[in-house]
């Protein structure tokens, strides 16, 4: 990709694709035949809570249920930051008030089947509700056992962390109580997985926390990949500040992990080599979230394919599919692609809704990651749909530069807060 994040230009182009997602529907698309209709959706995060409350802004007259079991979410976005010491947990989580002052309808429960002919879906509390169009944004779950001896009773030992809750804080904790001069094993899984670069910022960030604490302490990566996202700058990053505590070995170096023992905290990677950690952190490979596959929209990989102008399922037309869930390429799985999948689907149903024209299929995206508390990188790109694809538009996006100076680098880091800032008022705070 060509240019870098905050040349006027590109700033200009993401804007106005934003813009273009969010205003796509008018007032006057809400007749009286939305009256009587009922979206349910399941699972408020960036996907789910945004297409929600933009439901409510594009047609009043719908009625939106969001289901979602807890009564706060904590975000993955900045819960690397956590792990670094620099945000408090509170900081991370979000209510639902201001959903429900906007008039959506909030269940805190959990989805558990969908009856997608009789457009029915049943609660954990077994409570049962119709719908006319279903959004689901479940995120991700685990592929347990996908490395040999992996499985949700490992992670009790060996944290993933790969959704923020008590795997954060259980890993947060491990960290304290590691000796100095320990070792931090991270094991990151091939694509796709959500959050490409999210791997590479907590070693940043574990490395933050260990600078500050535990000097004499190493961070070693295992991944399953050659290539990341933002590799050059973050591999420069990482130098700049950290010096030699961090090393990186990818597949071709015997970055492959097989096989887990999170009773003695060893790995072993694909040439048999083992690896004994202090504390260590297994991301493993990931599919859509359960209720995805209990309503039949998941294709054999795990995840759900969608149509591009609409992120409606492919395997059913009135079931639309947001976020970490999708195959979206070449949109990643971040927080802020699944914000814009959610407010294009809100304008979509609601145009289905009312009868009215499908709006322009426009997407954006953008990943800051920290590196230090001064230094911030970042990637973006602006997506349409093309011939029931989904497009990245040329020169829309881009990296930020390698070699760049102080400035430039505190500059992105501030960006990526207010970014922060910015898209939890417009999700969850106002």
């Amino acid at each position: 990709m060509s240019g870098h994040p905050h040349t006027i230009p590109r700033r200009t182009v993401l804007t106005g694709a934003l813009a273009t997602a969010a205003g796509a529907m008018a007032p006057a698309l809400v007749h009286a035949q939305a009256a009587s209709a009922h979206v349910v959706v399941v699972g408020g995060g960036f996907g789910g809570a945004t297409a929600a409350r933009y439901l409510r802004e594009f047609a009043p007259r719908v009625q939106v249920t969001l289901i979602e079991p807890e009564e706060r979410f904590f975000t993955c976005p900045f819960s690397n930051l956590y792990l670094a010491g620099l945000r408090t947990w509170e900081s991370i989580g979000h209510g639902y008030d201001g959903l429900r002052n906007a008039g959506v309808k909030v269940i805190h429960a959990r989805a558990s089947d969908v009856n997608a002919s009789a457009r029915t879906i049943r609660l954990s509390t077994g409570e049962q509700l119709s719908w006319d169009k279903l959004v689901l944004s479940p995120g991700v779950d685990m592929r347990w056992n996908a490395i040999e001896g992996y499985d949700e009773a490992a992670a009790q030992r060996a944290p993933h962390a790969w959704k923020a809750g008590a795997q954060t804080r259980l890993l947060r904790q491990q960290m304290e109580a590691m000796k100095d001069g320990g070792t931090f094993v991270m094991v990151i899984p091939d694509n796709p997985f959500r959050c490409p670069p999210g791997p590479y910022e907590r070693a940043a960030m574990v490395a933050h926390y260990f600078k500050q604490h535990k000097p004499s302490s190493k961070i070693l990566l295992l991944d399953a990949k050659d290539n990341f996202s933002k590799k050059a700058l973050f591999q420069q990053g990482w130098k700049a500040l950290y010096g030699d505590m961090i090393e990186w070995v990818g597949l071709a170096d015997d970055g492959l992990v097989n096989r887990v023992d999170a009773r003695s905290l060893e790995v072993e990677t694909n040439f048999g080599t083992r690896h004994k950690a202090d504390v260590l952190n297994v991301i493993p490979p990931q599919k859509a979230g359960l209720i995805a596959e209990r309503a039949g929209v998941t294709d054999a990989s795990g995840w759900v394919p969608v149509k591009a102008d609409t992120f409606a399922a492919r395997q059913s037309e009135n079931i639309f599919v947001l976020g970490d869930a999708t195959i979206a390429a070449p949109m990643p799985k971040s927080g802020f692609a699944a914000n814009t999948q959610g407010k294009m689907a809100a304008a979509a149903i609601a145009a289905e809704l009312t009868g009215a024209p499908l709006p322009q299929a426009v997407y954006a995206n953008t990943c800051y990651s920290l590196v230090g508390t001064e230094y911030g990188i970042s990637v973006a790109g602006v997506y349409r749909a093309q011939d029931g694809k989904l497009i990245e538009v040329p020169d829309s996006g881009g990296v930020s530069p390698m070699d760049a100076n102080a400035a430039f680098r505190a500059a992105e880091a501030r960006y990526g807060a207010a970014w922060y800032t910015a898209i939890s008022t417009d999700i969850w705070e106002r």
